[in-house]
């Protein structure tokens, strides 16, 4: 976690009651999968007061709209996000991203009832979304979020894979983008790999080698890429008219 800045953020969040889960970058580097972030995204329940409560914590924190959408209930519940920068002292420059609703994640309480939570020195407890969704928050365009989808399955996978569940050998399975992990996975579990639905092709992992699984994911990713694409054109398209509205 970045030190003082990002603190100071999420501390005005709380101590403003505002109901949030992290989520981005910083939450990669509380799961040990990324190394440094000037932002802060959070995921918010989308009900008039607790946006009551975030706009009081914007306001304490000197926090400027950078773009549109400005922040109203009907954009979040929409699927945009909204970003702001912030100019307290103790936060300045730091750039703060809103959403309520993530592509292919469940709802706002769902997500919360499933939350991690992290006591951080100074701090308190701090709500994370879970490594699972955020796993799917992750799977994006952004090139940068495949790295982080490969390195925090690969954390998991490494820390638990002695006492694994078969809850987390079926999640490894649907989730890994390291073959090699796969490759092991697909070996020590074979019945688990043919019941992979979505990667039909684990049942011959083994056989397959390194190079042909490397395909197979690249191969995911691409269509995966297309989804978010596809999902986007219509809210670019909205953005695009909010601008052209605002000149």
């Amino acid at each position: 976690m970045t030190p003082n800045p990002i603190r100071r953020v999420l501390s005005t969040l709380k101590s403003s009651s505002v109901r949030f889960l992290l989520s981005g970058g910083q939450a990669c580097i509380l799961y040990g999968a990324a190394e440094f972030s000037r932002d802060a995204d959070v995921v918010v329940l989308l009900s008039d007061e607790n946006l009551d409560a975030l706009r009081q914590a914007l306001s304490e924190l000197d926090a400027e709209q950078l773009y549109v959408p400005a922040l109203g209930p009907d954009v979040l519940r929409r699927g945009h996000a909204c970003h702001f920068r912030c100019r307290r002292p103790e936060a300045d420059g730091i750039r703060l991203d809103v959403m309520s609703v993530l592509r292919g994640c469940d709802p706002f309480p769902a997500l919360y009832a499933r939350r991690m939570t992290v006591d951080l020195p100074g701090l308190g407890d701090l709500p994370v979304l879970s490594l699972r969704d955020l796993v799917q928050s992750k799977k994006t365009q952004r090139d940068k979020d495949w790295g982080h989808i490969r390195r925090l399955v690969e954390v998991d996978y490494l820390a638990r894979r002695r006492e694994a569940t078969d809850e987390a050998v079926a999640w490894w399975l649907a989730e890994s983008r390291t073959p090699e992990h796969l490759i092991e996975l697909a070996a020590a579990h074979p019945e688990a790999a043919a019941r992979a639905a979505s990667r039909p092709w684990l049942t011959g992992a083994v056989d397959q080698g390194a190079e042909a699984v490397e395909r197979e994911l690249l191969d995911e990713e691409r269509r995966i890429r297309a989804e978010d694409r596809a999902y986007w054109q219509p809210l670019r398209e909205e953005l695009e008219r909010m601008r052209r509205e605002a000149r």
